[in-house]
């Protein structure tokens, strides 16, 4: 079984909002039994409605469980080196010498606007493993960008 690493800040957000959702069961089968009620399934909205939200919200827990379970929370202020690794926060050159900062950190945790990119990304994967000082390509849609390490913190 494959480990999902991931910072303790995105495996409290997983299970705050597993939390959420189990309590919203009860609230579905609630509803499910309310439109049952009303009589002839077959043409009854507010029973498909609840009864669509209920398998959502099952494969999301069923989904979050798993990663909770396969979860290895990994503290950057743990961590040292001169190597882009998972948790790292790296300052970057662009090709106009304007810096970018990024902090590699796991799937569910990624938000590009805050400054945190999935080590599964195309600029994650190109980061990972490379020095401080080394120039990294990368291949994105628009085509291939080119980086220079300037700076790998671990904060």
């Amino acid at each position: 079984m494959e480990k999902v690493p991931m910072l303790a800040e995105g495996y409290e957000k997983l299970t705050a909002d597993l939390k959420v959702l189990r309590a919203e069961r009860p609230l579905i089968v609630d509803a499910i039994e309310e439109a049952r009620a009303h009589g002839d399934l077959s043409e009854n909205a507010e029973y498909h409605a609840a009864k669509e939200r209920q398998g959502q919200v099952e494969a999301s827990i069923s989904d979050i469980e798993d990663k909770v379970s396969r979860a290895q929370i990994i503290d950057p202020a743990t961590l040292s080196g001169h190597r882009v690794i998972f948790g790292a926060t790296v300052t970057l050159l662009d090709e106009d010498e304007k810096p970018i900062r990024y902090q590699i950190v796991g799937q569910t945790e990624a938000d590009a606007g805050k400054g945190r990119i999935s080590y599964n990304s195309p600029i994650g994967r190109a980061l990972i493993g490379k020095q401080l000082g080394e120039e990294v390509e990368v291949t994105v849609p628009s085509g291939e960008k080119f980086y220079l390490i300037e700076k790998i913190e671990f904060i």
